[in-house]
C-alpha cells in the first residue's frame, strides 16, 4: 500500500500539452479517451496521463497512490486534513478518487479491482 503507480498532467489545453511533452521529452502518447490521453514516459518508469482538467484541478500534476482498500484509505486521510475532492469512481480494471492534502496537493487513489 502506498506505492505511487502513476501521474496524471492537468490542463485546460490537453492536445497542446501532449504535443509539448511528446516533442521535447520524447513521451509517447496514446489515443485519447474521454479527454485523457495516456503517456508512456520510457521503460521501467510509471505510466501517467495528460488531461483536460476537472473543475477541481484544472492545472497542475497529481500522482496517483495504490492501495488496498479506498474507502480506508480516504478516511485517514480526511482524519489527517486531507479533502475528497472526487469520490471513488470504477473504471474496466480498477477504483479511483481525488483527494487534495492538507498542503494543498493534488493526489489520486487506485484501487485494483
Amino acid at each position: 500500500m502506498g506505492k505511487v503507480v502513476g501521474f496524471e498532467i492537468s490542463s485546460q489545453s490537453p492536445k497542446e500539452a501532449t504535443k509539448f511533452y511528446q516533442d521535447v521529452f520524447g513521451w509517447k502518447i496514446g489515443e485519447e479517451n474521454w479527454d485523457y490521453w495516456p503517456v508512456s514516459t520510457g521503460q521501467n518508469s510509471i505510466g501517467g496521463g495528460i488531461a483536460k482538467g476537472p473543475n477541481d484541478f484544472p492545472h497542475g500534476t497529481r500522482i496517483q497512490i495504490e492501495v488496498d482498500c479506498i474507502e480506508t484509505a480516504m478516511e485517514k486521510a480526511k482524519a489527517s486534513g486531507a479533502m475528497v475532492v472526487r469520490e471513488k469512481m470504477e473504471f474496466e480494471t480498477f477504483f479511483l478518487a481525488y483527494l487534495v492534502d492538507p498542503t494543498g496537493n493534488g493526489i489520486g487513489l487506485i484501487e485494483k479491482k
